[in-house]
């Protein structure tokens, strides 16, 4: 059952997949669709959770699930990620690299590969305060709290050494 993400409990289940590149705005329109059309759908030992999603900076796409009502087993978790791959080969995307370091800078949003984000913190070209996205978030209220945070308050900073 789809719900609005802000209609979830704040301990509901999230997982964040964030794309390589940006979605243009067509992609989107038809993104929201296949989300709507697979969470709307999505089930848990044949009992239906309680979902929602967000589509933030035209890059991430968050899943939650109330966990109050039923949990996501291990079997429907599968499930969402043979879903994440479909988008990934219909939208010519990479959404599962959690690799992948996410950053803001200059008001603008910057997408690098681990050892480039390094090499730009050795450079001094960003530091502990660059504000990186948190894709590693358990829940709801982590995700509202500690998705986007300074890389000293992030797991990027047991890189930065």
């Amino acid at each position: 059952m789809l719900v609005s993400f802000d209609k979830l409990p704040l301990n509901s289940r999230v997982w964040v997949y964030s794309s390589n590149r940006k979605f243009i705005q067509k992609e989107i329109i038809s993104i929201r669709k296949d989300l709507e059309n697979f969470l709307s759908n999505w089930t848990s030992h044949n009992q239906n959770l309680e979902t929602g999603f967000e589509l933030r900076y035209d890059r991430f796409i968050i899943i939650a699930v109330n966990q109050e009502i039923n949990n996501a087993s291990g079997c429907s978790i599968d499930n969402c990620v043979r879903f994440i791959k479909k988008l990934e080969n219909k939208y010519e995307v990479d959404l599962l690299d959690k690799m992948n370091v996410f950053y803001k800078q200059d008001k603008h949003l910057y997408h690098k590969k681990l050892n480039e984000f390094i090499s730009m913190y050795k450079n001094n070209l960003v530091s502990l305060n660059t504000v990186v996205f948190n894709n590693l978030v358990n829940t709801v209220g982590e995700y509202k709290l500690k998705w986007e945070v300074p890389v000293k308050e992030s797991w990027h900073n047991r890189f930065m050494n």
